[in-house]
Order: structure tokens, then sequence, then C-alpha cells
């Protein structure tokens, strides 16, 4: 596989310094991407960069992950209006033990020598460096001249907002001196980033020639944008992690199964496996019959299984069912108690003593006076009549009564008035 090309008919390559595709044509090559440990999960604005080091080492190539233990200390302006909040060993310690799970779902870290991914982490070598020692051998190979060039600078410096600390400013120093060392120490001679990290990487790649005499090379994917302009992995609760406990399996898959016709196509190529003539394939069913979603679906189905487990998309799209298929009171009650909730989050909530529903409740009373779906038992009836409400996803008459049978978990009542409109009692 040609690893430019892969890159070229997916969508995933914005720039690339001259010599780079030879470069990788002629001999096996480490390249590395950074990534900055401030959380302790990685989110999807991250796939894209690990997608990047996935078809890498598919084509052959060894695939360096730098996780930013200095750099994560300073924060990278590229691309941000603030300063970053400083972190401390200790969290950043813990964030970098959690990446390396996450990535080990993308990349094979057990593959044969040569091949085989390599998480580094900076801090190990900007440690031992005195701040005098590393202007003195660092600084002085690159001029404040080129670091005020740089277009992450210079939109700080004259943007509306306060300006940018020295710490930010030596960022790309720092980072410059990543990829002199890796290249030193793993021979890596490409870097690979956002096409917002151009600059940082051809600060790198210019140490690299000053400093040590070699040649380094830059490779850059497009940001990745939604195409109503907002961005992308963001809703409205904030990121999509990959991390269950920050973002749940169900949660995750929605995401991608919402993506817009136009997102999707893009999307499809960029964060999944599927080779061209599949994704081909799927486009034109798509445009046939565009409402069964076809790309939609398999990009959720492919990222949950990836970054999740199959059993965790099988309860997704059992769950998608429930919500907004024809889900059964049977599927209902295979839900775990945190899937369940995840559905229906948001949904409004009661709640009642456990001895109420021992005793028995009639259905009527149970929606007005408990529930408060209703506020009169006379409407209540009437929606009854008319076949308007389930229970448990069951439809329910005027005579039904709510007793243990009902619950959900031993806890919870799911109502559903019409289509949309759901209600949970919590029974305690």
């Amino acid at each position: 596989m040609n690893f430019v090309e892969e890159l070229r008919w997916r969508g995933m390559l914005h720039d690339m310094m001259p010599g780079t595709e030879d470069l990788l044509n002629k001999e096996r090559v480490s390249a590395y991407v950074g990534i900055d440990p401030t959380a302790d999960s990685l989110h999807i604005g991250h796939l894209v960069s690990i997608m990047m080091l996935k078809h890498l080492q598919r084509c052959g190539h060894q695939p360096l992950i730098l996780l930013g233990g200095a750099t994560g200390m300073i924060g990278d302006p590229s691309g941000k209006s603030l300063e970053r909040n400083l972190l401390t060993m200790e969290q950043l310690q813990h964030n970098i033990i959690a990446i390396r799970g996450q990535l080990a779902k993308f990349l094979d870290f057990d593959a044969p020598e040569g091949h085989a991914a390599i998480m580094v982490n900076n801090y190990d070598w900007m440690s031992r460096f005195s701040f005098i020692d590393f202007i003195r051998d660092v600084g002085k190979h690159i001029t404040v001249n080129y670091m005020m060039a740089k277009d992450s600078v210079k939109k700080r410096l004259n943007g509306e907002f306060e300006g940018m600390s020295f710490t930010e400013f030596s960022y790309q120093l720092v980072q410059g001196y990543d990829f002199y060392y890796l290249n030193e120490h793993y021979n890596c001679k490409l870097q690979m980033g956002g096409s917002d990290q151009w600059g940082n990487i051809t600060t790198g790649t210019e140490l690299i020639r000053r400093k040590g005499g070699k040649e380094a090379y830059a490779l850059t994917c497009p940001l990745i944008t939604k195409a109503d302009g907002g961005k992308f992995g963001k809703t409205e609760k904030g990121n999509i992690w990959l991390d269950p406990k920050k973002t749940s399996p169900y949660e995750f898959y929605q995401f991608w199964l919402n993506c817009s016709d136009e997102d999707s196509k893009r999307y499809i190529r960029i964060f999944t496996l599927f080779e061209r003539e599949e994704v081909e394939a799927m486009e034109r069913e798509h445009e046939v019959t565009p409402h069964l979603r076809v790309l939609q679906k398999a990009l959720a189905k492919a990222l949950t299984e990836t970054v999740h487990s199959k059993a965790d998309y099988e309860a997704a799209l059992n769950a998608s069912e429930i919500l907004f298929g024809k889900g059964t009171a049977e599927h209902l009650a295979q839900l775990p108690e945190p899937l369940f909730l995840s559905i229906f989050e948001g949904v409004p909530q009661e709640k009642i003593p456990i001895e109420l529903v021992r005793n028995g409740i009639p259905i009527a009373d149970f929606l007005t006076e408990y529930a408060h779906v209703f506020t009169s038992k006379s409407e209540a009836r009437r929606t009854l009549a008319d076949n308007g409400i389930s229970i448990n996803k069951t439809k329910v008459k005027d005579t039904f009564m709510i007793n243990e049978s009902a619950l959900i978990n031993q806890k919870y009542i799911l109502i559903q008035r019409g289509k949309k409109n759901y209600y949970i009692v919590k029974v305690s």
C-alpha cells in the first residue's frame, strides 16, 4: 500500500514537504504524532491523527506516539485563543496510562520489530534539561524572527486577547526538540499532525537540519469540520470521548448515526478501514436509498465496535430500536441500568415508594397522581382508550394495574405517551 495515496483518496492529506512521498516509497519510515495528555481520555478529535498512524502501520511503516508529559505542562498555542491550564505531574501520569489503553485499540504494539507502535513521553528527556542548557543547546539554532513568523504566534499577538506568555511562545522550540530527539534516537524522519500544527512541525525539521545536519519531513491532514460549520466532535454536552465513563457507548453510537449525509461521506473515509471499493459501493447505495442511512450505520458500527466492543454496539443498536424503532418489552428488560438511564437521560422523572406499587395502582391513577403524565383522569382514560399509552413498550388499557411485575431493573417504570413522549417513574 502507498501511504500517501491512501491518505489522498480518503481526504486525509492537507500538505507535505517536498520529498516526503519519495521517502515513504523508498524505505520503511518511522513517523510520529504528538498528543498532549491534558485529559485521561482521548476524544474523537484525536481520531484523525490516530487513523493516520493506523494507515502508516498498515502500509508497512512504524508509528510513534509522543505523549507530551512535558509539553502538556505548557500548552500549545496553535489554534487556541487563550492559554491552557497547567496540569500536575500526578494528573499527567494518570492521563498517560489511560490514553495508552485507548491507543492499543487502534495500533499494534506487538507487531514485529520495526513495525510495532511505540509510545514515548517527552518528559523523559525534557525533564533532564536545565533552562540554561536548553536555550544554549536548542534555542540558539532557531531565531526569534523565525518563531515570530509562525501563524500560531502571529494570530495570538495580533488578536484581541491577552497575547501569549513566554511559556507558550517557547512551545514550538520544545516540540521542535522532540522531533530532533526522536530523529536521533528512533531514526524518526517524519512528523504528522493537523494542518494547524504545520508551524510547530516545520520548526522541528529546521532544528534537525541546523543542529543535526539531516533532512526531516512534515505531513499534515485537514482539520475536520462539520458541513454546517459546527465544530466536529462537539455536542451540547461537550466533547465525544472514547472513555465510556465520559461518553457512553450509546451516546457514542448515536453521534455517528446522526451525522448528516454530507458529513458521513467524508467521515466514513477518514475514520474507518473500509477499502475504496467498499466505500464507493456504500455511497452508491446511499444515493439510491438515503432514508436507510447506509453510510451512517456502517460508520457507527465500525467505530463503536473498535472504540468499545461488539457487545456495546449491539446494546446501542438494541437501545436505538427501543427509542426510535420497534423495540419490545423483552428488549427493554435486557438493558443494563446504566444504558437504560443513558438512553432516557433528560426524560421527566418522578419517584414513588415501593409500598404503593406492591399494593397495586390503577393505571389512570398512576398516570395522573404519580407519573404526572396527565392533569386529569378523564384525559388519561381517553388516551388509554385510543391506544396511546405504553408501559415498558407494551400498549395498555384502562383496566391495567401497576405492580411489581412492571418494574425494570427492580426500580423503573417507563411510560410512553404517543410516539415520542417518554416519562420514567423510579420506585424505591
